[in-house]
C-alpha cells in the first residue's frame, strides 16, 4: 500500500512521543552543567540596545531528544534519531513512513547527547501540518473540480479523495505548514557557527499520535527545528496539499485535524519565558479559541523580555479576524511579516494603495514591518519610513513559501546582530529566490550555507555606522 493510500484514512498509532519522558522543558531547570558549552555571544546588538531582550550568553546546539534519570542523580538524554539523519526512527510506525519521491538531505548531526539552551532563540508558535506538495497540469485540477490558484479547508473525506489521485504522482512530502518553513530555513541558515554560534529553533504546536505525526516529528527533527509539544493521543494530523501548475500558480487544501486545538498551560508558558524571539503564525487566528493562548504566550514573553513577531499569513484570514490581528499586532508585536495584500488588509487599505504606503503605516505601529511584493521587490518599514528591497533574479518553479523564506531571512538577520536594513532585505530576498527557483517550500541544506557564508563575510568586514538618516536601524 503507498504512502498517500496509508493515511487516506489515519490509522490509531500509539507513540513514543506521547511518553512523559520526552517533554524535555519539564525537566528544565534539572539539568547539571555536565553537558554544558558555554559560548560568548556577541550579536543581537541592536536588540539589546533597545532593552528587549537580556544576555544572549550560554548557547548549546540542541536536537529533540528522550531522557532519564540514573541511580546516580544524572540525566541521560538520547538522540530519538541517527546522527547523520539518514535513517528512520524505530519508536513507532508512524515514524518510519518516507515520503514517494522526496530527496532527502543529511543535516549535521549532534551525537547522542543533546542538552536544553539556556534560551531558544526562536521559538514559534503555529500550526503543524504535513505538506505534500506536486506538480499538475489543469487538467487534473478540473476533474477534480478545484479552482486554480484558490486555498480552501477540506474535511477527511475531500482530503482522501485528492490524495487517492495524487497516487503514482510525482509529489513530495514535508514536515510542512507556513512557519514551519520559516523555522527549518532558519535552522539551516543558522545551522553551523557562521557570523556566530549555531542558532537554536523550536516550535510548539499540535500533532496527533498517528504516523503522519511521528512523521511530522521525526523530519522537524532531522532539520534541526525542536517540536517541543507532545502529541494528542488518539488525534490526526493535519495536512496541506499544495498543488503547483506549469504557470507556478498553486492551489492549496488543508485539512486541520488536531492541529485546530492548541492550548495555554504551564510547559507552552515555561518554554515562551526562555526564547529571544516568539513568532505567531497567522494562521492560527482561524482556530476556535486560540486567540487566547496566543495573547497570553505573547503576555509571557513580553515579561520575558523577548521580542514577538507576527505572521499575517493570509488575507481572508486577516479580513474575518481583524480585531484579533490588531489585538495582537498593535498591543504586543514587534515584527510583522506580510505580503502586499496582507499589510493592505492589516491597513484596511483598498487594492489602489502601493505596498510601501502600508509598509510606512503599519510601522508607526510596529517597530519593523517586512512587506513584499512578489516580483516586485519588498519593502523593510521601521518608524514611519520604508526601504525598497530589490527582487533577487530567478526563474519561478514554484511560488509556495516565498514569503516563509522572505521571513527566515529577516529573523537571521535580526538574530545575526545586523542594523542594516538593505542588507538584511537583500539577503531575505535571496532566500526567497532559491526557493521559488525550485520545487517544494525548503530551503535546501547547501544552499542555506551558500547564503549564510557571504552574508557573515560582510558583516564581518563593515563597519556600519548608526544614521538616522540612513538605511540603518538605530532604534525600533
Amino acid at each position: 500500500m503507498s504512502f498517500l493510500n496509508s493515511i487516506s484514512s489515519p490509522p490509531q498509532v500509539n507513540s513514543v512521543f506521547c511518553s512523559p519522558n520526552f517533554s524535555l522543558y519539564h525537566f528544565h531547570s534539572s539539568f547539571s552543567s555536565l553537558y554544558h558549552r558555554k559560548q560568548g555571544y556577541e550579536n543581537g546588538r541592536i536588540i539589546r540596545e533597545l532593552g528587549f531582550l537580556g544576555d544572549w550568553k550560554g548557547k548549546e546546539r540542541v536536537n529533540s531528544c528522550s531522557m532519564g534519570k540514573r541511580k546516580d542523580g544524572y540525566f541521560w538524554i538520547s538522540s530519538l534519531c541517527s546522527s547523520t539523519g539518514n535513517s528512520s526512527c524505530s519508536s513507532s510506525k508512524g515514524e518510519e513512513f518516507e515520503s514517494e519521491g522526496e530527496e532527502e538531505e543529511e543535516e549535521e548531526g549532534h551525537g547522542s547527547f543533546c542538552v536544553l539552551p539556556d534560551r531558544w532563540d526562536v521559538l514559534g508558535l503555529g500550526q503543524a501540518m504535513v505538506d505534500f506538495s506536486g506538480m499538475v497540469d489543469d487538467h487534473f485540477l478540473e476533474r477534480l473540480g478545484l479552482e486554480k490558484g484558490t486555498r480552501k479547508v477540506v474535511n477527511h473525506e475531500e482530503r482522501g479523495r485528492v490524495l487517492r489521485a495524487m497516487d503514482g504522482c510525482s509529489y513530495k512530502a514535508a514536515a510542512g505548514g507556513s512557519l514551519s518553513n520559516s523555522l527549518v530555513a532558519l535552522a539551516r541558515l543558522g545551522g553551523k557557527p557562521i557570523g556566530g554560534p549555531a542558532l537554536n529553533v523550536a516550535m510548539a504546536g499540535s500533532v496527533g499520535s498517528d504516523p503522519l505525526g511521528g512523521f511530522y516529528r521525526a523530519k522537524l527533527h532531522r532539520a534541526n527545528v525542536n517540536f517541543l509539544s507532545e502529541p494528542i493521543k488518539d488525534g490526526t494530523t493535519g495536512t496541506v496539499i499544495v498543488l503547483t501548475t506549469p504557470d507556478a500558480q498553486r492551489t492549496m487544501l488543508s485539512y486541520q485535524g488536531t492541529s485546530s486545538t492548541i492550548n495555554y498551560g504551564s510547559c507552552l508558558a515555561g518554554v515562551v519565558s526562555k526564547t529571544n524571539i516568539f513568532v505567531v503564525e497567522g494562521y492560527l487566528f482561524e482556530l476556535p479559541d486560540t486567540i487566547k493562548t496566543i495573547i497570553k504566550a505573547c503576555e509571557e514573553a513580553r515579561r520575558s523580555g523577548a521580542l514577538v513577531a507576527v505572521t499575517a499569513s493570509d488575507v481572508s484570514c486577516i479580513q474575518r479576524h481583524y480585531d484579533d490581528f490588531w489585538e495582537i499586532v498593535g498591543n504586543y508585536a514587534d515584527i510583522v511579516f506580510a505580503n502586499s495584500d496582507e499589510a493592505r488588509a492589516l491597513c484596511n487599505f483598498s487594492s489602489k494603495e502601493s505596498p510601501i504606503s502600508a509598509a510606512r503605516y503599519l510601522s508607526h505601529f510596529i517597530s519593523l514591518v517586512s512587506v513584499t511584493d512578489g516580483p516586485r521587490g519588498s519593502y523593510i518599514g521601521v518608524k514611519g519610513e520604508a526601504v525598497y528591497i530589490p527582487p533577487s533574479p530567478c526563474v519561478p518553479v514554484d511560488t509556495c513559501g516565498a514569503g516563509d523564506a522572505y521571513a527566515s531571512g529577516i529573523l537571521y538577520g535580526i538574530l545575526r546582530g545586523i542594523s542594516d536594513l538593505k542588507g538584511m532585505g537583500t539577503l531575505a530576498a535571496r532566500i526567497a529566490a532559491t526557493v521559488v527557483g525550485q520545487q517544494g517550500t525548503r530551503l535546501r541544506v547547501q544552499d542555506a550555507v551558500d547564503l549564510a557564508e557571504p552574508f557573515a563575510f560582510n558583516l564581518e568586514s563593515s563597519t556600519v555606522q548608526s544614521d538616522v538618516g540612513s538605511d540603518h536601524i538605530t532604534s525600533l
